[in-house]
């Protein structure tokens, strides 16, 4: 059976591009014969998926160096990224961090600005100046949130308040820019990562109760399962999906309590300070 590339010609500028989750994501969109640009404030792991996308897929790649954070520097990456290709069809916003792991009271403004500008600023950022090239090309948004802020996880509050930041401005975007034919929507993915899978054999009891939570049984993987439907929401066949989030997390958003196996304190506390670097479960 023929392959689809229902990305074909079309250009995506992707945030994070050095990311697992994103180089998931890119992936599947070259694997549908998008050109991509990428954009992330680390030159190394961006640089590697560029190569493997060249290598693996023949596509057409286009890096920027860029801060999310400041405005200047989006602004820059998506004019250069957008001139370099004559367009612009779809914006990813992906990339986000913050200080994982902590407390509310525990966080510091510091810690605070340091998700809220990453994530929530970095996406209005590019959002804002991609929009006069997705105007010419109706084209597509999607923003990456996350379970730690529809069930409140804690350790997360930082975090969690950027993404949900970021689902009400989607929410917003897609009211003001449905009239130029533009959709955005937002994706909630739990992923298998190299940094889980670590986790995993350190803590094999506490993974498994919390494989045992996802109704499927599995972790997601990013190309497949995260990619493939950010290809659909940003295909022809998903422009009348705007506004929505979109759980991509094997069923756990069925359940937008916490898990049962975090359910006692010492167990969410255990879990809170294993993902003190700066990554956690919900966004997995």
């Amino acid at each position: 059976m023929q392959h689809l590339r229902r990305m074909e010609d079309r250009v995506v500028l992707l945030t994070g591009g050095g990311g697992g989750i994103a180089r998931g994501v890119a992936r599947a969109f070259a694997d549908e014969g998008a050109k991509m640009i990428l954009t992330d404030i680390f030159p190394g792991g961006m640089e590697r998926t560029k190569a493997e996308l060249e290598h693996d897929f023949g596509t057409e790649v286009f890096t920027c160096v860029a801060d999310g954070s400041k405005e200047d520097e989006v602004k820059e990456a998506v004019e250069k990224g957008a001139a370099h290709f004559g367009k612009l069809n779809v914006l990813i916003n992906s990339a986000q961090t913050s200080a994982s792991g902590l407390t509310l009271v525990e966080h510091t403004q510091a810690d605070f600005d340091k998700a809220i500008y990453s994530g929530l600023y970095a996406t209005f950022f590019y959002m804002k100046y991609a929009f006069p090239f997705l105007k010419e090309t109706k084209g597509s948004v999607i923003n990456f949130a996350s379970g730690a802020g529809i069930s409140g996880k804690p350790g997360q509050s930082s975090y969690a308040a950027a993404k949900e930041g970021i689902r009400g401005l989607s929410r917003v975007a897609a009211n003001e820019w449905g009239a130029y034919d533009i959709n955005v929507n937002v994706v909630l993915p739990l992923v298998m990562t190299d940094k889980l899978a670590q986790w995993g054999q350190e803590n094999p009891e506490m993974f498994r109760k919390n494989l045992d939570e996802i109704p499927l049984g599995r972790y997601g993987d990013a190309q497949k399962d995260i990619g493939k439907v950010c290809v659909f929401l940003a295909s022809y066949d998903a422009k009348y999906i705007t506004g929505d989030t979109l759980f991509i997390q094997g069923g756990v958003g069925m359940k937008p309590s916490a898990s049962p196996a975090l359910a006692e304190k010492g167990s969410r506390m255990k879990l809170i300070k294993s993902f003190s670097t700066g990554w956690s479960f919900s966004d997995l």
